[in-house]
């Protein structure tokens, strides 16, 4: 271990103690010992600290202790003359250097509130985002256990020109890695020279803009943190699996670009704990013997044109990268990606013009695969700022290939499109909405290239159930209204087909084990009447899935003899259960939030909560960020119960699943539900008015409470006794 670099790292920590223990005295004089300290709707505290300590951050006194134990990690700077061994007193000291840090963005919260943007992207007049918040680490963690997103760089300072930068970022994004920025060099950030080079950051488009300061990649490595203990079941204080944790399942290094200070030292020590090594593109001291990270620690004095694919290499990552043959970037990294104002080039669809999507399936001789036809006007045939009807139909053939997958398919339309950049797309079926931006068209890219695209990524998706793609696009009129008119009746035999499904009308339900990287002891069954509880998986999705991958995470489960039919529990579900999850889980009921619930993982869309006083169950979705009446927020529950637990009186569950006739049947079903986010009630306001009726309650809507009503059950119970809520007569839940 290098003793140059140690030392370096060692005066950086001592540098950063200093100037973190002054801001804390002054801090503690304004606001006094009680003054609470938190990264706003985070579930974890100070999540390095607790994640390494297990020590709780939550005022302002607290913070004693955490300094007091950075004095003690921190050795003295190695003399000149002697010879000692550096590799544990080093790590300590970047350790050290993460813990004051993040005390010292914690009092940055403090002393100014709105220094950082508690949002996705950035706006004109707030370019740092700070600490991502439970609902953007979660949503953002399903990618790193799917694999669409296998890693992170973390950035500190700046490239020599903006060019450069620009050039770093889109080869990262093609990689399809997050960026995280922090520091900067000679007076400017990495994240300023994208803004001057016209690219877009924010968690979007991966290029995410933490802080300006070094301190800033702590939200970093806190968010490598809490990925352990969120989705990996570790629990706070286990330093030891946290760091095996980051090192095995999150693939992270830090890369440096200008000048690498003391204090960049000691960060990239503390780095290297977590087995990311880093890589850096000036003459810095190398490490090159492996040990802590799964190779070399540092490497230096790479060239910008060769300095991601080196990284890469170092870390070890496995990178899969598909060659779409389009004139633009392709990638999941541009998903995220905004067309708007004077960017676009040409729009169709989102109520400016009729748009729809269909994907049908045909006999093998009735279609060309690799055709792809563009009906009526393209994009070089008009001016910019034209809109266009859209219809795009895909036809597709395969001897595996089944009616029941065409959903599944048409599902794909909306991320293959917005994989590619300069192109937005939103919506689906007949209230698609597409966007294609002026830089995108002088590269050349036509309304063709979508074509492409759909066939080049089916292909490689589905190649297992497809053997043919042929897409054609139509922007005339006529033919755009024309096969909008037949979409229809085609989507209205689908939903008719899913939603007359039961799960006593199937003898196979399907398991999803794709959470496990980060909840190893969750396992998801998905049944006709119950979605998964990320929303993203119906059973139909998961038949398809294993008919495409047989030994993926979608596996078939013979329910086997029903065991209580009212709890909903079965035999065959409980021995893959038990199997599924290392023995950590011996079952679960389906339909019940009291008995032995499904277990939780932290990818679930909503979390529902039982009501004692008044009797019914509460629902709140990942969307909603504010106070509830169980008394906790969603962060707070799915950091509770989102490890992969059976949790009696909480369960996980879809949105969808809310209006799905086995929702908590044990229990009396919907007529429990009591309150849920105002926004989620009117974003299923029309399953909930059909459930209703169904029921025999026609205002049943109404009578759910929400918070414009109250966020406590002293509050919201006069309320339901008022709007005589059948959950208040209903036998008692517990």
């Amino acid at each position: 271990m290098s003793k140059i670099i140690i030392s370096s790292g060692i005066r950086g920590a001592h540098a950063i103690y200093d100037r973190v223990e002054k801001k804390w005295k002054e801090a503690m004089d304004k606001y006094g010992a009680n003054q609470e300290v938190a990264f706003p709707n985070t579930g974890y505290y100070l999540p390095i600290i607790y994640g390494m300590t297990g020590f709780p951050v939550k005022k302002l006194e607290d913070m004693k202790v955490v300094l007091d134990k950075c004095k003690e990690l921190i050795p003295p700077v190695p003399q000149e003359n002697v010879h000692l061994p550096y590799l544990g007193p080093g790590l300590d000291a970047g350790m050290a250097a993460f813990f004051a840090e993040e005390c010292e963005e914690a009092i940055r919260y403090i002393d100014d509130p709105d220094f950082y943007l508690p949002a996705e992207d950035p706006d004109e007049s707030h370019q740092w985002l700070g600490a991502a918040d439970d609902i953007i680490m979660r949503k953002r963690g399903v990618e790193f256990v799917d694999g669409t997103a296998p890693g992170f760089a973390a950035i500190l300072g700046a490239a020599p020109s903006s060019e450069i930068a620009a050039k770093i970022a889109l080869e990262l994004q093609q990689k399809n890695l997050y960026v995280f920025m922090a520091s900067g060099d000679k007076g400017t950030c990495f994240a300023d020279q994208l803004v001057e080079a016209g690219v877009q950051i924010g968690w979007n488009t991966r290029l995410v803009p933490f802080g300006p300061d070094v301190s800033a990649t702590i939200f970093a490595i806190g968010f490598a943190t809490r990925a352990a203990m969120s989705f990996g079941g570790v629990q706070p204080g286990d330093f030891r699996k946290i760091l095996m944790y980051n090192k095995d399942r999150v693939f992270a290094f830090a890369m440096t670009l200008g000048t690498v200070t003391d204090e960049w030292y000691a960060n990239g020590a503390g780095a290297i704990n977590y087995g990311f090594p880093v890589i850096a593109d000036t003459d810095i001291p190398e490490i090159l013997p492996t040990g802590i990270c799964t190779y070399e620690h540092v490497v230096s004095n790479i060239p910008h044109d060769q300095i991601v694919a080196k990284a890469i290499e170092v870390r070890g990552l496995k990178v899969t990268v598909t060659e779409v043959p389009v004139p633009v970037a392709y990638g999941p990294a541009f998903e995220g990606e905004r067309v708007r104002g004077e960017d676009i080039y040409s729009e169709m669809g989102g109520g400016r013009t009729p748009a729809v999507e269909l994907v049908q399936m045909k006999d093998m001789n009735d279609i060309e695969d690799g055709k792809v036809e563009v009906v009526g006007q393209n994009l070089k045939d008009i001016e910019a700022g034209t809109k266009l009807p859209l219809a795009i139909l895909v036809e597709v053939a395969g001897r595996k290939m089944q009616e029941d997958f065409e959903p599944i398919l048409e599902r794909q339309i909306h991320h293959l499109i917005n994989y590619a950049q300069g192109a937005m797309h939103i919506g689906q079926r007949d209230i698609a909405w597409v966007r294609i931006a002026k830089q995108a068209v002088d590269k050349g890219f036509g309304l063709e290239h979508i074509g492409s695209i759909l066939h080049a990524k089916l292909h490689q998706d589905f190649g297992s159930i497809l053997d043919k793609v042929q897409v054609t696009v139509y922007t005339e009129q006529d033919k755009v209204e024309e096969l909008t008119t037949q979409a229809r009746g085609i989507y209205k035999t689908r939903d008719e087909r899913v939603e007359g499904m039961t799960d006593e009308g199937v003898e196979t339900y399907y398991s999803c084990t794709l959470c496990q990287s980060f909840a190893p002891t969750h396992v998801c069954m998905i049944s006709p009447e119950r979605t998964g509880l990320c929303g993203a998986y119906n059973w139909l999705d998961c038949k398809a899935s294993f008919e495409i991958n047989p030994t993926g995470p979608n596996q078939p489960v013979e329910k086997g003899n029903c065991v209580d039919e009212r709890l909903g529990r079965f035999e065959g579900v409980d021995a893959f259960v038990q199997q599924a999850s290392r023995q950590k889980v011996e079952g679960y009921n389906f339909y019940s939030i009291m008995e032995e619930p499904m277990t939780t993982c932290g990818c679930c869309e909503c979390i529902a909560a039982v009501l004692p006083m008044c009797n019914g169950i509460m629902t709140v979705d990942r969307d909603y960020k504010g106070e509830t009446p169980c008394g906790m927020k969603f962060t707070t529950l799915a950091g509770t119960i989102g490890g992969g637990v059976s949790s009696p009186g909480f369960v996980g569950h879809s949105k969808y699943y809310i209006t799905q006739r086995k929702f908590i049947k044990a229990e009396g079903g919907l007529l429990r539900m009591i309150w849920m986010p105002k926004r989620l009630k009117e974003e299923i306001a029309d399953r909930l008015q059909k459930a209703g009726e169904e029921m025999g309650v026609p205002d049943f809507m109404d009578k759910i409470a929400d918070e414009t009503v109250g966020i406590t059950e002293e509050e919201i119970l006069p309320w339901l006794e008022e709007k005589g809520h059948p959950a208040l007569t209903m036998d008692p839940i517990m």
